[in-house]
């Protein structure tokens, strides 16, 4: 109570001073600062908001001007808004539980401040603005009760200080290309997917540009600093996505709430750290979500691209599962014309005779997409969904992989939230693939188990470039995409696709514990799981795929990361380094552990060449530190056990 007394005295001192001026809110470490700018002195016109951190020693400005304004088919909503009022600021405080993802138990802890304005036409628009420790998010409201619209532009764009280093994806409808640095005079001008990663110019603070809530009354939107290079607007989906499908401009009906526009902000730490996306998207509504059980798959598509099609592969991917205590295997494309001693229920059967959980792969469908693979047209509509899933469940299929949408128009977004939906009546877990990045989805529907949304490992399969640029591309990752929800990368492989991968098998094995999928899909070929040695095999049949806690150790985008992530009482770390030239030595601290426990450590890490393991056991407690060596573009494993007295 006396920490809101501050805080509210604080706020309301701001708002004492000169509207022309700014309203400001603090998070409540009082670390992050919000503040609303008018852009002349009578509190009439355009706005901005300006985003900083403050430490002991100085203010760092993150983001010194942030516009503000949205555009309807009616009127305008940006040039000439007078401030009406603000209410008091409000705790924003709850506490939840997700079965999976980077976190068992979230904490959503913000000051909020609502900021009423209106507009010549006498019509009003919120702003919403959060303050949070670690970062900020705000969004915009339409409160008045009645009409339809087209929003024709959002005006929200983030002025970026120059010599601001920056990771950023090139916009694509998969969202599967590879993030690029820049900074200084290096800068390109195009579109660019989310989420994009910034490190300020002083280099004291990180910031990560996102949205989240995204929900059926919007499309999803990306930046473009095609016209500054400084500058990142968002923008609204091209009207060529998915065969130029649906409108590129949302429809709206008010009562409204634009998504979440998220800057999670802080230290490397507390942006891999971050649960701010799930933590302002919408509780679920889920009764009971025991069902939704997160697992490891064997997946026989990136060793064999028709595998499927084939009983006997199945099969042995069956046995894959059943040997390295994996709960699932997947049926991917061309399941529908299964040959070589078997069909689908054939496959099914089997499956089912081995204890293994089958799931299954759909072609999204429709004519947003060019891809005519069949099963083409079943999740399409509520009917063929109904029909689907009732079939699936009597054959004993627990989840869908459904691939291909192509668009992040305002009908695709309410595609992928009906299929979730309707999946839910049938108790069937989801996951998408040619897909948008997540939006804090899984909050909302937690059936929705992960996404592909990444350039990750059947791109070996596609193009020779993937070799090369793979090591450098996986220590991008987690800093980038995996913050901000699952990432189906569908990792680990040892024996080689149609181009060779130069990772070290200690890099690939890392990938277990850095890359978080609740269905996390481990794609190699069964021998090249049976002849591991045992050490590295009993890592991968006990690692989890959901965590209760994650902690960065150490790392910077596409040079190395080292991350630490725990189960229960377990702890699983791993490290992979990019570097092309030079191993290197690390010392891993183990702080995080628990006071007055001893845990058996099991290090298995690369050995005398990029295709060989050692391992070493031994007795270690929070005050110990590992000395652990990486090769060229290698890495490492460690699982931390307590040792019962």
């Amino acid at each position: 109570m006396k920490l809101k007394n501050i805080l509210l005295s604080f706020i309301v001192l701001s708002f004492c001073q000169s509207w022309s001026q700014k309203i400001v809110v603090q998070s409540p470490n009082k670390k992050n600062v919000v503040a609303l700018y008018a852009m002349d002195s009578n509190n009439k016109g355009e706005w901005y908001l300006k985003i900083s951190q403050q430490t002991d020693k100085n203010t760092t400005e993150i983001l010194p001007k942030v516009s503000l304004g949205i555009s309807r088919s009616d009127q305008d909503f940006s040039k000439e808004l007078l401030f009406l009022k603000a209410t008091k600021p409000k705790l924003v405080k709850e506490h939840y539980e997700l079965p999976f993802g980077k976190k068992l138990v979230r904490d959503n802890e913000a000051n909020e401040v609502v900021v009423s304005f209106e507009n010549p036409g006498k019509a009003k628009l919120n702003l919403i603005i959060r303050a949070y420790n670690d970062g900020a998010t705000f969004r915009y409201e339409f409160p008045e009760k009645k009409g339809s619209y087209v929003v024709n532009d959002e005006f929200t764009a983030y002025q970026i200080p120059k010599d601001s280093k920056r990771w950023l994806e090139k916009w694509n409808t998969a969202n599967e290309g590879l993030y690029a640095e820049s900074s200084d005079d290096k800068i390109v001008q195009q579109e660019w997917c989310y989420p994009a990663l910034f490190n300020s110019s002083d280099k004291s603070c990180w910031f990560l540009l996102h949205e989240a809530d995204l929900d059926r009354n919007y499309c999803g939107t990306k930046l473009s600093n095609t016209k500054d290079s400084n500058i990142y607007k968002l923008t609204f989906p091209d009207p060529k996505d998915g065969r130029g499908t649906g409108e590129p401009k949302p429809s709206i009906s008010l009562p409204w709430q634009s998504p979440w526009r998220v800057i999670s902000m802080g230290s490397l730490a507390d942006i891999v750290e971050s649960t701010l996306v799930e933590d302002v998207s919408t509780p679920t509504r889920f009764k009971t979500t025991d069902w939704i059980k997160p697992g490891k798959v064997s997946w026989n598509y990136w060793s064999s691209n028709h595998g499927t099609k084939d009983f006997k592969t199945v099969c042995e991917f069956a046995d894959l599962a059943v040997a390295m205590k994996w709960p699932y295997t997947l049926l991917d494309w061309e399941w529908d014309g299964m040959t070589n001693g078997g069909n689908l229920e054939d496959a099914l059967k089997y499956i089912h005779s081995k204890g293994v959980k089958p799931l299954m792969w759909y072609n999204s469908g429709g004519d947003h997409t060019w891809v005519s693979s069949t099963p083409k047209d079943r999740m399409l509509t509520h009917k063929n969904r109904v029909e689907e899933f009732t079939k699936l469940k009597k054959l004993g299929v627990v989840g869908v992989k459904i691939d291909f949408f192509e668009s992040e128009k305002q009908n695709m977004i309410q595609y992928y939230l009906n299929i979730l939906e309707d999946a839910a009546q049938f108790e069937m877990m989801v996951y998408f693939h040619g897909c948008i990045v997540p939006r804090g989805w899984s909050r909302t529907y937690p059936n929705l188990m992960t996404y592909e949304g990444v350039r990750g490992a059947e791109w070996y399969n596609n193009v020779p470039e993937f070799t090369n640029t793979a090591p450098e591309h996986n220590t991008i990752l987690p800093f980038t995409r995996n913050v901000v929800g699952a990432m189906d990368y569908t990792p680990v492989t040892f024996t080689n696709s149609q181009y060779p991968h130069i990772t070290s098998y200690g890099h690939e094995l890392a990938l277990s514990v850095l890359f978080e999928s609740p269905l996390q899909h481990l794609a190699d070929r069964p021998e090249g799981y049976y002849e591991l040695p045992n050490e590295a095999k009993n890592f991968l049949k006990e690692v989890p795929t959901s965590w209760d806690d994650t902690k960065l150790i150490d790392g910077y985008p596409g040079q190395e990361v080292t991350m630490a992530r725990k189960k229960g009482a377990n702890w699983y770390i791993g490290g992979i380094s990019a570097s092309e030239r030079k191993e290197i030595t690390k010392k891993i601290k183990l702080e995080f552990l628990a006071e007055g426990v001893n845990y058996q450590a099991v290090l298995i890490a690369d050995g005398k060449h990029d295709k060989a393991f050692s391992s070493k056991t031994m007795v270690v407690n929070k005050n110990a530190t590992i000395d652990v060596k990486l090769l060229r573009r290698g890495g490492f494993a460690v699982s931390l056990i307590p040792i019962q007295n």
